[in-house]
């Protein structure tokens, strides 16, 4: 519940979205773009010697800081997303802003997660 000193976009009271699609959307993405790709992606990097990341800036990343940098992309994404979520869509009660970058990571992830378990096989 929001109170007179809590920001708008901190509740969803007046709002045409409600807390549970917004746990679920994203509860779909952390699960496909964060956990699964995550973990393949360090099982291809980590113990496939013959391959190596495709993303050039995932790839810079994991050279500079290693696997901390890779997380840190990740997380960085991940909260983006949920900005746009919150402060686009919520706050202008528009859905494409609201359910988009969740389904879009959530798609995407579940295409590299399968792509990266390919692989592997």
């Amino acid at each position: 519940m929001g109170t007179a000193r809590q920001p708008a976009w901190l509740h969803f009271e007046a709002s045409l979205f409600s807390e549970r699609s917004f746990s679920w959307a994203w509860v779909f993405a952390t699960a496909s773009y964060g956990v699964g790709d995550v973990v393949t992606t360090i099982a291809i990097i980590y113990f496939v010697p013959h391959l190596t990341e495709a993303n050039p800036v995932v790839r810079a990343a994991i050279a500079a800081f290693g696997g901390g940098g890779f997380l840190a992309l990740k997380l960085l994404v991940l909260y983006a997303g949920i900005g746009i979520s919150l402060w686009a869509g919520k706050a202008e009660n528009d859905p494409w802003s609201f359910y988009g970058p969740p389904l879009l990571l959530t798609v995407v992830g579940l295409w590299v997660t399968a792509h990266n378990l390919a692989l592997l096989l």
